[in-house]
């Protein structure tokens, strides 16, 4: 209890009743003030669940995180966390650290377009993805191998036939004429109304329900722009005070307020954008600038997460390969993504070259884990390189990009990581900078020594990576 609560009950004790109830005003003002002070520790306990499992106690700081995004219904069949599980060793493999779960939950009919974003219940899981037993062992089996696993949270709206709707009228927007609201287009759900206290504390005693009966290690939030500051404010205040859990968490939004807010990452909407037009033809040298604006207001700590497909992506605009121009491209671009100070993320199938896309509501067509393809081990190659490079991870960035080639180092006190990447369908010349010409360099996949000076000619679509020690002349 705390010592504003316990003062608070003092107040009210019995032997100073008598001084407060000279009038029935005074009376009423009393008693709605105990029935506060009541209601604040019955909220309070309320927040509290007995904890599953023991925390997990190597969940990555936000520079070191790498991301695979599993999307439930397409991952197998029958869309069971079993299939999950039974390819952690598959997932941690390809050098990932954290691997992030789309929505969990039961989904609403009423004006149903089977999205699962469309929640009825924020404490419940689909009977198509299995229990919380069967949910336990894919994050136990995934905290066993070293990996995090975070929930995607929706936090915006919820589903037309969401007891809410029912119960507690006040707890979603309407307009004027008393009508639910939509948000964004999305007529197979309804927005929340975030001018309601006790709607958030419910929203917030949902996530608190995952950290505790799950053992999950953070959210990804859906949406996150919409919902208030203020909101988020109370809501990361909540989570951040579980000091047995170090919880990542991801905001799906763009907005430089949320790095203040205390989210560990920002999402790369912009970027990837960006990234498509250069892959398209545009200059490259936007990408440099498009960075920047990233990363304004943020701490050194904080990252934007970077792809170069997701569910979104992947369902609308096809796999990386045609969205990028070849498996080639694909690549090229991931290895910006990846590398420019960024928290790399593979959505699932990504690895294996999937050929065709997983269109929503995600039941069409399954990801086929029997394909065989070359780019498995080529992601792997690139992201053991980031796991492995502090200078990557952590290092300072100079940009010194061409019209065609997007290039820049990331240094530390003792290393330096120079990426090349050519954006352009043709073979390229790029001219090495002063700053890092005549040193004696190592591909970083290779080994084999060189001394940059001059031009670098980079076939279409290539990518170089070197590393030096900077003490090395």
């Amino acid at each position: 209890m705390s010592k504003s609560t316990h003062l608070g009950l003092r107040l009210f004790a019995p032997k100073n009743i008598g001084n407060l109830l000279s009038s029935r005003v005074r009376f009423k003002r009393v008693f709605l003030s105990i029935m506060g002070v009541w209601g604040f520790i019955f909220n309070s306990f309320a927040l509290e669940y007995s904890q599953y499992a023991v925390p997990f106690n190597k969940v990555p700081a936000p520079q070191d995180t790498v991301i695979y995004q599993v999307n439930m219904r397409a991952f197998s069949p029958s869309g069971h966390f079993q299939h999950v599980t039974n390819r952690l060793d598959n997932i941690k493999a390809l050098g990932i650290n954290v691997i992030y779960l789309m929505p969990i939950y039961p989904n609403g009919k009423l004006k149903s377009v089977n999205s699962p974003y469309s929640i009825i219940d924020y404490k419940g899981i689909a009977a198509e993805y299995g229990t919380l037993k069967d949910l336990r062992n894919l994050v136990d089996g995934a905290h066993a191998r070293g990996m995090a696993v975070i929930l995607d949270f929706v936090p915006n709206h919820t589903a037309w036939d969401h007891p809410w709707v029912r119960s507690h009228k006040d707890f979603h927007s309407r307009n004027s004429k008393g009508m639910l609201t939509i948000p964004n287009g999305w007529a197979d759900v309804v927005q929340l109304n975030f001018e309601n206290n006790n709607m958030k504390q419910e929203l917030i005693d949902a996530m608190r329900y995952w950290v505790f009966n799950a053992n999950i290690d953070g959210f990804r939030f859906d949406y996150s722009d919409s919902p208030t500051l203020a909101f988020w404010e109370d809501a990361i205040k909540s989570l951040r005070s579980i000091k047995s859990h170090n919880l990542l968490l991801l905001a799906e939004g763009a907005r430089s307020e949320n790095y203040a807010l205390g989210f560990d990452f920002n999402f790369g909407f912009h970027f990837f954008d960006r990234l498509k037009d250069v892959f398209n033809g545009g200059d490259a040298r936007k990408l440099d600038n498009e960075h920047a604006d990233d990363y304004k207001d943020s701490r050194a700590d904080q990252r934007i997460v970077r792809y170069t497909t997701n569910h979104d992506v992947n369902g609308a605009e096809g796999t990386p390969q045609v969205v990028f121009g070849g498996e080639a491209a694909s690549m090229s671009a991931f290895v910006i993504a990846a590398y420019m100070q960024a928290t790399p993320m593979v959505y699932n199938g990504q690895e294996i070259g999937l050929p065709y896309a997983l269109t929503f509501p995600f039941t069409s067509q399954d990801i086929d884990w029997k394909r065989k393809s070359s780019l498995t081990a080529e992601y792997t190659k690139i992201l053991k390189m980031f796991n492995e490079s502090e200078a990557l991870r952590r290092g300072s960035l100079e940009a010194f990009s061409s019209k065609d080639v997007v290039a820049f180092t990331r240094s530390t006190n003792l290393k330096q990581v120079l990426v090349l990447a050519n954006t352009k369908k043709q073979s390229v010349s790029f001219d090495i900078p002063k700053t890092v010409s005549g040193k004696m360099w190592q591909d970083g996949f290779t080994g084999e020594k060189t001394d940059l000076t001059g031009k670098v000619i980079l076939p279409a679509f290539a990518y170089r990576v070197f590393t030096r020690s900077v003490t090395t002349r």
